[in-house]
């Protein structure tokens, strides 16, 4: 047991120390470097390959894709909101790896979707120039984003602080039964009859949902999940989406000028395919290192009241960690 809480810990530790490498150890500034650095050396030959495609070059729409998707995976490496969201998102609740890795393409599409939109409007319908697109994305909507990942963060940490409040009062009651039971032991019967006639009724209102009406009576607890788990798809979606990639950005304004604008599209959608391959791999770790350590650490707990605390103290500090990096690439915005 105690060997497999040393197992359970280690990923736990890890997950620490690469934090500790990336913001108090400065790889995060190194990272974005060496993310920036490519990003500038892709930028060169996505304008290279787009005026070679305007020339009517055959083989220039495939080497589009190829720079726009290695673009996306540079632009995914370095320092930025989605993957910390889908992170600790990841880490802080339990969710299946699929799911998690869907929800992490799909925002990643969205952010394509987005930078399409806004170069439609901004350059298409009010005729702004592409400093006025750019800077849009870079300061109002990165700054909008950031601070949506923080309450994001936020609220995670307030979820996961109720359901230690939660757990507290479980193992309360819990308490209070067992010292009942000890002391009052001559009211079993009572509580097996009371039980009995909560189950009889349970049975009898059950009995009466189905009554045929065709009307549902109230929401099963699986409606209840899914409603929940939408809400926070929706949420996390969002938050990633409504900064657009500056690399995209770029792409379009091009080939809006360039009169190819199809092209330009599609390869604003393969960069969010690169940017997926990034997010995709984010989501798993996370979904790895949850089900490694937190889900292993809560089934070798004596009792489920420490394992809800665990559930709950794990949410609310990647809450908190989301919220704090949010906030702090916030500020270098301000």
């Amino acid at each position: 047991m105690r060997f497999g809480r040393v197992i359970a810990w280690a990923p736990l530790f890890l997950a620490a120390a690469a934090v500790v490498w990336l913001w108090p150890g400065g790889g995060l500034d190194a990272l974005g470097a060496w993310a920036r650095d490519g990003q500038r050396e892709a930028q060169t030959v996505l304008a290279r390959t787009l005026r070679a495609l305007r020339q009517g070059d055959a083989g220039a729409l495939w080497g589009l894709m190829s720079v726009c998707f290695l673009y996306g995976v540079f632009h995914a490496a370095g320092p930025g909101h989605g993957k910390l969201l889908i992170g600790g998102y990841g880490l802080g609740r339990r969710i299946a790896a699929l799911r998690l890795a869907a929800l992490a393409l799909v925002s990643s599409l969205a952010q394509s979707a987005t930078a399409v939109l806004l170069v439609l409007a901004g350059i298409g319908a009010l005729q702004w120039t592409r400093t006025q697109v750019t800077g849009l994305a870079d300061r109002e909507l990165s700054l909008l984003s950031y601070v949506a990942v923080a309450l994001v963060g936020c609220w995670l940490a307030v979820r996961g602080l109720r359901g230690l409040a939660a757990a507290g009062q479980g193992g309360q009651a819990l308490h209070d039964h067992d010292h009942d039971h000890d002391h009052d032991h001559d009211h079993d019967h009572d509580h097996v009859g009371a039980a009995r006639r909560g189950h009889t009724h349970a049975h009898a209102h059950t009995h009466d949902d189905a009554c045929g009406c065709g009307h549902a009576h109230g929401p099963t607890p699986a409606q209840a999940e899914q409603v929940r788990s939408l809400r926070d798809a929706v949420v996390l979606v969002a938050a990633i989406a409504v900064r657009p990639c500056t690399g995209a950005l770029f792409v379009l304004i091009i080939a809006w000028r360039m009169d190819i604008m199809g092209a330009g599209i599609a390869g604003t959608f393969a960069m969010g395919l690169g940017t997926a391959a990034i997010t995709v791999a984010t989501a798993l770790a996370a979904a790895w290192l949850r089900r490694s350590s937190v889900d292993r650490l809560g089934a070798l707990l004596p009792d489920p009241v420490r394992a809800a605390r665990l559930m709950a103290l794990t949410e609310c500090a990647a809450g908190a960690v989301i919220a704090a990096a949010a906030l702090s690439l916030a500020l270098r915005l301000v």
